[in-house]
């Protein structure tokens, strides 16, 4: 079984889409990547989509209809876990300004354990003021939110008993279990394509879901010069890119720059789910043969 946490650097190939009440079932997709011998299956989250909104969601626009239709990453990756034994389980990813870090914490761990070690945590704030209004969080402090909720999970699954004092998460000492399988918790990756995003990753991440075409700058360059400004080294930490090129020589192209891990995007309306693994599955044979 592969190990979420092992080999920052070790190549790794997966696929994401918006798994909803229209799609292949959660237990039909997650043996269908598995069966293709791919290494991950990554869900996204999204709790609800407000019906009024002051501003216009870039990119989102014209998705707003599964957005508001996915199944809970959870709950869909739970039973994922069930039905396969060696597929990582990535949430692509869990927007923390939704959501309560000691509840989290437990859902996080209890899914790590029960599934044998294999979730990825992908974070980020999210992108509608409303939606995260709607869930107590202001949209201008929601990286501060993300932040502290991480880092007070994180407490939670290294020590007994755990305590955290920050300005959005403050508990005494407490004690809850289980804990992770993965040493310390499963790693963090951030997803997300600021400018800041560099220096979070170095400040408290483990790693970086960069989406293709989206990022304004050299995510590879940028994150080793956070990383010595942080002190800390940039080999412990992985690259990530979301929505690879459906093209192997494309795909060799950022692996080369120093991406390990390569996520492939389904997108809505992409017609036979099945034959669009098969694609993927071809292309990630050819990197396997030339890697």
């Amino acid at each position: 079984m592969l190990s979420a946490a092992a080999g920052n650097h070790t190549r790794l190939y997966g696929v994401c889409l918006l798994a909803t009440d229209k799609t292949h079932t959660p237990t039909v997709l997650a043996q269908a990547v598995e069966a293709r011998g791919l290494d991950m299956l990554f869900l996204p989250e999204n709790s609800h989509i407000p019906v009024k909104r002051d501003k216009e969601w870039p990119y989102a626009e014209a998705l707003l209809d599964p957005l508001s239709r996915l199944y809970d990453p959870f709950v869909a990756l739970s039973a994922a876990a069930a039905v396969t034994s060696r597929l990582l389980l990535g949430f692509g990813v869990c927007l923390m300004t939704h959501r309560d870090p000691i509840n989290t914490a437990k859902a996080v761990a209890s899914l790590d354990l029960l599934s044998g070690g294999r979730v990825i945590l992908g974070v980020a704030g999210g992108a509608l003021d409303e939606a995260m209004r709607n869930h107590g969080s202001p949209f201008r402090q929601r990286w501060q939110i993300v932040r502290e909720r991480t880092l007070a999970m994180r407490t939670i699954w290294r020590e007994d008993p755990a305590e955290y004092h920050g300005e959005f998460v403050d508990f005494e000492p407490m004690r809850s279990f289980p804990k992770p399988v993965q040493h310390g918790g499963p790693p963090v990756w951030i997803g997300s394509n600021s400018k800041q995003v560099p220096a979070r990753v170095a400040d408290y991440a483990d790693g970086w879901i960069v989406y293709n075409g989206r990022y304004p700058g050299d995510a590879v360059g940028d994150l080793r010069e956070a990383c010595e400004r942080r002190g800390r080294p940039f080999e412990d930490l992985t690259l990530t890119l979301m929505d690879a090129p459906w093209d192997a020589d494309e795909c060799e192209v950022f692996l080369a720059q120093g991406y390990s891990k390569l996520i492939f995007l389904i997108p809505p309306g992409a017609g036979d789910i099945d034959a669009a693994l098969d694609r993927i599955a071809a292309i990630v044979a050819r990197l396997r043969a030339g890697g």
